[in-house]
């Protein structure tokens, strides 16, 4: 008697989504609870205390660490999930949002800096659920390196060493980096989100 055929194998659409409850999704909201921590070690007794700020310096570098880690995890065993793809850019825009609020409360680094920073993040954020419908724009190299500077420049102003020379003007030479790649990258944004709605726009031959 012959042995009936295999069962084909399960197509890759049916295979179970990844369940939320898994390692990158728990950085992800590990970095979202050292937010709070973070802001209150900066601020704490007016943000002048060294020990203090080496915390907070090392809570905003854990951070950043998971930030760099939930992804690859993500993606290499295959774990993306729908509450990753939300809650990972915000955690990311919560922790340098405050990290530049914080550091312009003290009086460290000036408000244009901030607003222009903070403007640029959400408007692209905006731009990404304004072309949605039309096509996904993924980050681009500048944008990475923009990420890169931001973190860098802020990790050097949390530092407590501010009067030391070196240091301080380290700090400025990054964060005036990051700026102008924020600002460059924040344009371009715009272009290619306009670029994805007319194509989206224009009929087919």
């Amino acid at each position: 008697m012959t042995n009936p055929p295999n069962p084909a194998p399960r197509a890759a659409g049916h295979l179970h989504a990844p369940s939320a409850w898994n390692v990158p999704n728990a950085l992800t909201v590990l970095r979202l609870v050292l937010v709070p921590l973070f802001v209150w070690l900066l601020l704490r007794d007016g943000g002048t205390e060294d020990g203090n700020r080496l915390l907070a310096t090392a809570a905003f570098v854990v951070a950043i660490v998971t930030d760099r880690f939930d992804g690859d995890i993500a993606r290499r065993w295959n774990l993306v999930t729908n509450f990753g793809k939300i809650a990972d850019p915000i955690a990311d825009k919560a922790l340098t949002g405050a990290a530049f609020i914080g550091l312009s409360i003290l009086g460290e680094l000036p408000w244009w800096v901030t607003v222009v920073v903070m403007v640029r993040e959400w408007g692209v954020t905006a731009l990404r659920f304004w072309v949605i419908r039309h096509g996904v724009m993924p980050a681009s190299r500048g944008g990475k390196l923009k990420t890169v500077l931001q973190a860098i420049a802020l990790g050097l102003y949390l530092l407590p060493w501010q009067s030391v020379a070196v240091l301080h003007w380290t700090a400025v030479v990054v964060m005036a980096a990051a700026v102008i790649v924020t600002i460059v990258t924040g344009i371009d944004y715009v272009g290619r989100a306009l670029r994805l709605r007319a194509a989206a726009k224009r009929p087919l031959p």
